[in-house]
């Protein structure tokens, strides 16, 4: 993104970007959407294209292959996404601190030939904590899932003050490795691995729930916790925004729990890439009101149009019930 000069010599004014997501299940993606409709704000020439992977491209080899490509294309950066935020993480050039840390990267800026990854999913977090759910209490969270998500929620709990973290995966070895990125990035949280079955007596003590898992969402419907479990004075946070009333939401809502939706981390996450690939602020008032029309659209079965203004629906902005 940088080395070209105008005809005075003076560094040319960069108009048009090019940017994508790697995943699975990517197709219902609101990305691709507000990336373009913020490019379209800034008098930009922005596209941002989605690539589906099938089980057979989630190697190394064939990721590698992949992000050599959009080098060689001329893209500025990259999303991705599950199930590869772990893998891209070794692959890239170099890395971000915060990426660093956990070992997993949603981001991958791309600029003179060379690629960095980051994690937005981090910051994205944190700031829909902060702004959604504003002193609630942080004592004892537990974390339902250990995945790439997982570890960027678990850095932003520990940078928000989380006492005590327990987390919650199947697979206890990468639940482990998930609390050893915490200690070894100087968090000084305490931790704790869990399995499912452990999930009534750590919910009876807890004071805050956030779901990490693709749990809820459409190609994996159900709840990862049994409403049962759930009780009012406890705080809950899903991370999955498709759909943006998840079942677990529904629930915990209905309960009378402070509620925290995935669309303040969705929107957070995608304004903090979009800076990165372009160098400049995102307009993140006008991205969440996008968000918004866009979930109205979807819910109404309706086609919106840029100019539309947003209909009535629960809000896309993190928030509280």
């Amino acid at each position: 993104m940088t080395g070209n000069l105008s005809p005075t010599g003076a560094p040319a004014v960069r108009r048009s970007f090019l940017a994508g997501l790697l995943g699975q299940g990517i197709g219902p993606s609101l990305s691709p959407e507000l990336h373009e409709r913020e490019g379209a704000r800034q008098g930009l020439r922005y596209t941002y294209k989605t690539v589906e992977l099938p089980d057979a491209a989630l190697q190394p080899d064939h990721l590698r292959g992949l992000l050599r490509a959009a080098v060689e294309l001329g893209f500025d950066g990259l999303n991705v996404t599950h199930p590869v935020k772990q893998v891209m993480a070794p692959l890239v050039d170099d890395l971000a601190p915060e990426a660093a840390a956990i070992g997993a990267i949603n981001t991958i800026v791309i600029e003179d030939g060379r690629t960095r990854g980051h994690n937005t999913d981090v910051t994205g977090f944190a700031a829909a904590l902060r702004a959604g759910l504003p002193d609630v209490p942080l004592e004892r969270i537990v974390l339902i899932g250990a995945g790439g998500a997982g570890g960027a929620v678990a850095h932003a709990l520990a940078g928000q003050g989380v006492e005590q973290l327990s987390v919650v995966d199947r697979d206890a070895a990468r639940a482990e490795q998930l609390i050893g990125a915490l200690a070894a990035a100087g968090n000084q949280v305490s931790t704790a691995v869990c399995a499912p079955e452990e999930l009534p007596d750590l919910l009876a003590g807890a004071s805050g729930l956030v779901n990490a898992t693709p749990m809820g969402m459409a190609a994996h419907p159900g709840t990862p916790v049994p409403a049962g479990l759930l009780r009012p004075d406890l705080w809950v946070a899903d991370i999955v925004y498709r759909p943006l009333l998840t079942e677990l939401v529904r629930e915990a809502t209905a309960l009378g729990c402070r509620v925290m939706t995935g669309a303040g981390m969705a929107v957070n996450q995608a304004a903090d890439s979009f800076e990165l690939f372009i160098g400049r602020a995102a307009a993140r008032p006008a991205m969440f009101a996008d968000f918004d029309e866009l979930v109205a659209a979807e819910v109404n079965g309706d086609e919106p149009s840029p100019g539309d203004p947003a209909p009535d629906t629960p809000t896309a902005r993190p928030t509280e019930h």
